[in-house]
């Protein structure tokens, strides 16, 4: 985005530095010289402390999504990539909610800081919104249930910490459902395997903490659920915005124990009702598994792959029909390609024994 921002400005230079690629690479382009660097506060710091990355000159310093990265276990390292930083600059922090913690990076980074905050609906079209009550102890079985009863395609499971997303996701798996978590415990090339499996349909439910999940733009999400109460009404406004979107249907629904009957009341309005889960049929045995599969290639943009020959070597050599190759995802040094199930080792397996461009990479497929 900062590179189609940069088009206008002549010779602007713009450095990514993140963990997973090469640090011989980077080094490279430190050496030439950098005018923005956009980096993870790991890899950044590695920079610093090594001296290729000097901050002698730094104008401004932009924090982004400062609560995610505090919910990532960052704080440590981003004090210490500050204590690089010149006293005299500009810092900027953006954040999606101001908790405490926030409020005291701000006043340990900013000197008289201006605050700006913004508002906005989340919520544009009409959401079928269900509570169903569920006993103590037995949130993991009624899960099951309204996943057996509704039986989304694609859905996200919004928890309120990092244990019971992965708890949950390992839960569903058991179960014969396409989960994967993602958490602020997940490295960049872990989270980027999770979200292009549930963006690509090679995951049917992503079970996701709110921090994790801010800035995923899911399309045609058809169903939310909330395992558990959100914090606030915001956040529940938040969780379910991301369904029924472009005017097409969407359903919301809050799981919650008989300790948090009274604390949801406060949420019913008018589209809103509270029913028993005992009431929808019990699960007899049912899987909700994914349409496609996830290819991971060896080679990306950096290595002058184009989407192109990824879909002509899959449908040239390895003999797989086009209409099974779906979402293709370029990144730096690696691919991404969804292929139909019942298609997708077969593409690996061809795929290890031939070639892309005229040239061998290594070949996987995720889970």
């Amino acid at each position: 985005e900062l590179r189609r921002l940069a088009r206008m400005s002549d010779n602007t230079k713009i450095l990514a530095l993140t963990g997973g690629l090469p640090f011989g690479a980077q080094l490279d382009s430190l050496r030439h010289g950098v005018h923005v660097v956009v980096a993870t506060p790991g890899r950044v710091l590695k920079h610093l402390q090594k001296g290729s990355l000097k901050l002698n000159e730094l104008k401004s310093l932009v924090l982004d999504e400062a609560d995610r990265m505090l919910d990532m276990g960052f704080i440590e390292e981003i004090e210490e990539v500050i204590s690089y930083a010149p006293k005299q600059r500009q810092t900027l922090l953006f954040s999606a909610t101001y908790p405490t913690e926030i409020e005291q990076l701000s006043d340990a980074v900013q000197s008289n800081a201006l605050q700006v905050e913004t508002h906005s609906s989340e919520v544009a079209n009409p959401i079928e919104e269900q509570f169903y009550e569920a006993q103590p102890q037995q949130e993991r079985t009624a899960l099951l249930q309204i996943l057996a009863h509704y039986r989304p395609e694609h859905a996200m499971v919004f928890t309120n910490t990092k244990l019971e997303a992965k708890e949950l996701a390992k839960t569903l798996l058991k179960q014969g459902v396409d989960a994967l978590a993602i958490h602020g415990d997940l490295d960049q090339i872990e989270r980027t395997d999770v979200l292009v499996q549930f963006a690509n349909q090679s995951c049917s439910i992503l079970v996701a903490t709110d921090v994790a999940a801010r800035g995923l733009d899911i399309k045609s999400l058809e169903m939310v659920i909330n395992y558990g109460l959100p914090q606030d009404d915001a956040t529940y406004t938040h969780r379910i915005g991301r369904t029924g979107r472009a005017g097409e249907r969407g359903v919301a629904v809050t799981l919650i124990s008989g300790r948090e009957t009274l604390a949801a009341e406060a949420y019913q309005n008018g589209v809103r009702s509270f029913e028993l889960v005992s009431r929808l049929p019990a699960v007899e045995q049912f899987s909700l598994q994914a349409k496609n599969r996830t290819l991971v290639i060896g080679g990306g943009k950096k290595d002058k792959v184009r989407p192109g020959d990824l879909l002509g070597a899959l449908t040239g050599d390895a003999g797989i029909d086009g209409k099974a190759v779906g979402k293709i995802d370029l990144y730096d040094r690696q691919s991404y390609v969804a292929v139909a199930r019942n298609q997708a080792e077969k593409a690996r397996d061809r795929l290890k024994r031939g070639k892309i461009k005229g040239r061998k990479f290594t070949v996987g497929l995720l889970r």
